[in-house]
Formats: structure tokens, sequence, C-alpha cells
């Protein structure tokens, strides 16, 4: 059997690009293990992801390569994995690599025995060694003759190595977090802050979408100016796509001028409400642009047919010359700027968007930066005829799987800013991926990890799928004043409560009934997307306002509290955990506004106010009174047969207002 047959049928883009390699790539399966078992050989695990560049450089470099393929098949049954399909499998054996290694990265290669247990990892390995890396030849031959000569104290090994990982190592009894220790993390993340050029730490820089949320949430001063410097930076550096908008995973130098060039949707999500909340703090328009330019790019590269969105776009694609190159689609020199753009054009332009004639990245050609603003019309004209140009250039691919978690967090800012913006379009498109994922994803009281051209694949949902799209459907239940997306919060909430829970407060990242891998991953840390735990705690928190049941608030104080030591050693990596924590401490807590009339348009202006200036964390619905099913609307009547909108804490409100000056001053009174 054939890599190609054994793959042909998998819903994931990445594994089909390895169809047709000369391996003979089993999907993760328990197949996969049996046929190793029945031919007493170790597994070969390779996990990536479709935008990974150095994932399609070792494809290239070794797995087209029918010597090294005989070597692999001969020797070991070989494993493709999609990391975004299955993030378990991933996470368990990256810590694998970490702890042998003191690093990971993806491609991710691990050795196996026939039972699961790992014994050897790396990451890339190069055709021939190089930079102090063996090749991947040298290491299947090692491996291959360690495991004939030596299998027993490999198995041992193995043993060994999967029982520690397999331990927890949970993080110690604590508190809830203190107004105090609010304050101490956010101190902490000014030590780390680079105020230079934005953002926190080091060169390479990923955006700090959860961070940006804390610091906005809390609102103070110094929290401002971070986040508006390191919004203001991504948005004007090369990390932003200025012909075409979106933002790519992160910047290989410190100043966001070089990006590594796949745009990811769960960053262009997370960013999205980022640069919302900003809008709504500032009233800056260089964040409105950026919202609106973002949602366009979304719509008009990443939606699928289906109405959701895809997850990715590689960061390669073919030059001038036809040659695959990193960056191709988006860099520029000054000759292809004149030939686009003419001479005095493409002078204004090279200048405008530090075009330099050495190039800001390689070979001559430089990344486009926007650092100040300028002749509005005149840039309008020249990114038009730039994007005109770009589109006849070979596009990047597009890994058009449908991640739930990511397009749950899409639904969810796409919402807030369709409210705070007033674009009901945008809440058409939420509203519509949302249904695609719940009419395709929910099977038999269960939700599905991925599917892709509407149909939906194997792998079960983790925690964060489970919590992303619980917190957008609350949202949706409120803003469309819907029982049925309250209902559909519940249920997923239910199987987070039932399914997750570690006895301690916290949760697993994989259901009680999930997969056996040889240990259970559970990681409540931020890293490029917020964990599962922190999902899951921003949508207890907005369910308990919504309906204003203890059952939830509790349960997300329970969470919250299991993990408050990481927002106290390490804030940079539990943003979305300190900004609950904010809002939870803070004298300017979450609100409840119920907003009633008769139609829609009439509590138009009520709603758009309320969104702009409401608390973070507030819940804000708009119906008729009395409408039935939801209890914030409850005994909720209009003043003398005009809008009327209601603002509350835990149910009990203020006088009912009619005017939306004075309906401002309650909220910013708040």
């Amino acid at each position: 059997m054939t890599g190609r047959n054994r793959l042909a049928s998998a819903t994931s883009p990445y594994l089909l690009q390895h169809a047709e390699n000369p391996v003979h790539w089993w999907p993760w399966s328990d197949g996969a293990f049996a046929e190793a078992a029945e031919r007493q050989v170790p597994v070969f695990l390779s996990v990536g992801y479709a935008a990974c560049h150095w994932c399609h450089v070792m494809a290239h470099e070794s797995f087209e390569d029918p010597r090294t393929a005989s070597v692999i098949n001969d020797h070991f049954v070989a494993i493709k994995v999609d990391r975004e399909e299955r993030p378990d499998v991933d996470a368990v054996y990256m810590q694998a690599t970490q702890a042998l290694t003191g690093q990971g990265g993806w491609p991710m290669s691990v050795f196996l025995t026939p039972d699961g247990k790992p014994f050897y990892a790396g990451t890339y390995f190069p055709p021939a060694p190089r930079h102090g890396l063996p090749s991947l030849a040298q290491v299947l031959g090692a491996i291959s003759e360690a495991w004939q000569e030596r299998r027993s104290d490999l198995l041992v090994s193995a043993s060994e190595i999967a029982r520690q990982l397999a331990t927890r190592t949970a993080l110690p009894d604590s508190d809830k977090l203190s107004e105090t220790d609010c304050q101490e993390a956010l101190l902490a993340l000014q030590q780390d802050f680079d105020a230079a050029h934005g953002g926190f730490g080091r060169a390479p820089k990923f955006p700090p979408s959860m961070v940006l949320e804390a610091l906005l949430r809390d609102g103070g001063e110094p929290e401002m100016q971070m986040a508006g410097r390191t919004l203001e930076a991504m948005a004007r550096g090369g990390i932003y796509d200025q012909v075409g908008g979106g933002f790519a995973r992160y910047s290989v130098d410190a100043g966001w001028v070089v990006p590594h060039f796949e745009k990811m949707l769960y960053d262009n999500a997370l960013l999205l409400g980022a640069y919302t909340h900003w809008w709504r703090r500032t009233r800056n328009p260089l964040a409105e642009r950026i919202v609106t330019e973002t949602i366009a790019w979304l719509l008009h590269d990443m939606r699928t047919e289906q109405g959701a969105f895809a997850a990715s776009l590689d960061a390669d694609s073919k030059d001038d010359h036809g040659v695959l190159g990193e960056g191709a689609y988006y860099v520029w020199n000054r000759d292809q700027l004149r030939s686009a753009l003419g001479d005095e054009d493409a002078t204004w332009a090279a200048e405008v968007f530090s075009v330099t004639p050495a190039g800001t990245f390689e070979h001559g050609a430089s990344t486009l930066q926007l650092l100040s603003d300028r002749d509005q019309l005149r840039l309008a004209d020249v990114r038009e005829r730039l994007r005109h140009t770009r589109d006849k250039r070979s596009r990047p691919g597009r890994d058009d799987k449908i991640v739930a978690a990511w397009n749950a967090l899409l639904v969810d800012s796409l919402v807030q800013a369709a409210m705070v913006f007033g674009r009901s379009d945008w809440l058409v498109t939420a509203t519509e991926a949302a249904e695609h994922l719940w009419e395709l994803h929910w099977r038999n009281g269960r939700l599905r990890r991925t599917s892709r051209d509407g149909v939906v694949g194997e792998a079960a949902a983790i925690l964060e799928d489970y919590g992303a799209l619980a917190l957008a459907a609350v949202r949706l239940a409120a803003v469309n004043a819907s029982p049925e997306w309250l209902a559909r919060a519940q249920q997923l909430l239910a199987v987070i409560m039932e399914q997750f829970d570690d006895d301690g407060g916290g949760f697993f990242d994989t259901a009680a009934d999930a997969e056996r891998l040889y240990a259970r991953p559970q990681d409540p840390t931020d890293n490029a997307a917020p964990s599962g735990l922190s999902t899951a705690v921003h949508a207890l928190r907005l369910m308990a306002e919504l309906t204003g049941e203890d059952r939830y608030a509790v349960r997300a104080d329970q969470a919250a509290a299991s993990a408050a030591e990481l927002v106290r050693r390490a804030p940079r990596f539990a943003g979305w955990l300190l900004a609950d924590a904010i809002t939870q401490t803070s004298s300017r807590r979450s609100a409840q506004v119920a907003i009633v009339a008769t139609d829609e348009m009439a509590r138009a202006d009520l709603v758009r106010v309320a969104h702009q200036l409401a608390p973070a964390g507030s819940i804000i619905i708009a119906g008729t009174p009395d409408q039935p099913g939801l209890a914030l609307l409850a005994d909720r009547p209009m003043i003398s047969n005009r809008p009327t909108a209601y603002v509350c804490r835990n149910f009990v409100c203020k006088l009912p207002v009619t005017a939306v000056d004075d309906l401002a001053a309650q909220l910013r009174a708040l």
C-alpha cells in the first residue's frame, strides 16, 4: 500500500501534500501502530503543518527523495500528523522533544516504540550534515542499528521517558488573583517591554494578542502606552501586509520589519479583537483602518465556499523566475515598483514603504512598511495599483481546512467589531461562519476539530475548540437575542465541565473519553493563541453575565485560580487569565446592558453606544421586552414607548434611560 492510498482521503491539506511522496506514510491511527508491532520496527513520527516553511524544505529534501524514502519504508512505519488537526498528539510529543533536546519546533521528528512511547526526537534534519546537525540519513541509520542491536535498552528508556512525562507537574495551589497580583503582573510586563519597538522580549517577536487584551482592560497610562506602541508598530511594520491587509505569524527581528510570511487565521482573529478594543479605548483612526482592512482580507483571501474561514496561507510562493521562495508574493524591489507604478510614483512609494536600494529582506527586496501617514488619496491609489500587479504573481498556497477553535475566535472578534462599528454585514458573516461550525462540526452531542470542503474530520475537538465556540455562542446569543445560540453555549459548556474537569479546579486539554496517549495534555499557558483553560474561563464568565447563573461564575473562578500562579510568575504567557483577573478585581468591572425596543433599527444607536463604551467583559443584549428564553430581557419594559436601555450588575439595574447621551453617561460612570 502506498502513502498516496493511505492519505488520499485525509481532510488535512498538509497530509494531502504528502500523499504522492515515495515514503509510505500512514495517518495517525491504530493501524499504523499495529503495523509497527507486527513488523517489529519503530515508528517514525513526523509532525508539521501546511504553512510551515521548514516542513516544506524537509519534505522536498528528504521525503521526496526515493533513497531516503526506501530507508524509512524498510526500517520504520512512518506516520504523518498535521499538528493543527491533532494538537493533542503534537502537544505530548512536543513535550518529549523539548525534554530530550532542550528545544522544539516544526517539522518535529520523533521516533517511537510500537506502543507510542518516544525514545529519540528532533526537529528539522537536513539531507547532509550541516551546522552541527546530523543528516536524516545518519539519524535513520543510527536508530535502525540501535533498534536491531539494543532494542531492550531502547524499550526500557522509552518507558521511563513516557512515565516521567506522564507525571503531572501541576502549578502550586493558589488563591485567586488579587488587585495587587494584577498590578505586580503589569509591572513585570513593563520590565519586559521593548520601548523602542513595541512588543515584549527580543527577536523573534510574536504578536502579544492576549497580553494586549489585559493591557487594554486595565487602561492605565503605562498600560495604554505599551498597548498603543505595540499595536501601532505592528500595524506600520512589515509584519502587516501593507498592500492586502492581514498579519503574518511573527517577525524575525525586534522591529517588526521582516516577518515569517505565513498568515494564520488565529493571529488575525485575535488581532482583530485587539485593534477593535484599542479603537474603543482611543478612537485612533489607525485602529479602525486595520480592523476594516483585516476583515476585507479575511473575506477576500480566507473565506471558504461554506462560509467559514481557512486555516492559513503559506509563506512560500514562486518568484518572477518561477523559483519557490519565502515571501516572494509580498516583497518588492525598486525595479518592481517602477514597473508597477512608473518612475514618479515608484520613487514616492519607495520612500513611503521603506523600499531601500539594498533591500530590507533578501536579494535586494524589501518588505513594505508604512512608518508614517502620508497623502491618503495618493496612498490609496498606489496601494490599489500595487495590489493589481501583485495579483498577477504566483499566490501562496492556502490550507483550506476549517479549525473549530480558530473560526470561533474569529466569530467572537467579528461580532465585537460589527457591533462597535455598526457593520451589520460583518455580523451576518460571523453568524454564517458560526452556523457552519455548529451544523457540520457538532456531531451526536460532541464537537469535531476540523473539516474541509463540507466534510467533517474524525479528530475530536479539544478544550480550546469547546471554549472558543462557547464564547462565540454566548456573544451571538446576546447580540441576536437568540435562545437557540444560548442553548448551544449551554451544551458546549456542559461538555467542558463534564469531560475536561481535572478534579483540581482546572481543565485538561482533552476529554476524559478521548484517545489515550502516553500522557494527557494539560497546558494553561497562552502561546500564539489563548490556552484552552483561559478560553474556557472567558466563556464561562460571559455566560454568567448573560444568564446570572452562579454556577458558571463559580467554575470560572475555580479554573482561573488553578493557574493563578502562572499569572504571577509569567504574565506574558497568561494574558487572557490576567485580563480576566483585571476585570474581576477592577473598580470598573463588567456590566450587563439590556436594550429593548420593538424593532432593530429603533434601538441601533443605543446598541452601538453600549458596545463602544461598556467595560470589557460586559454582555450587551438587545431584543424586545420580555423576549422568551433570555433572563436579561425579562421585566424590562420600554419607557414612554421609546427604545430603552438598562445598565445592570448582577441583574440589579440603574434607572432605565432612553437617550443615547444618558446611556453614555451611565456607562462612563461604571
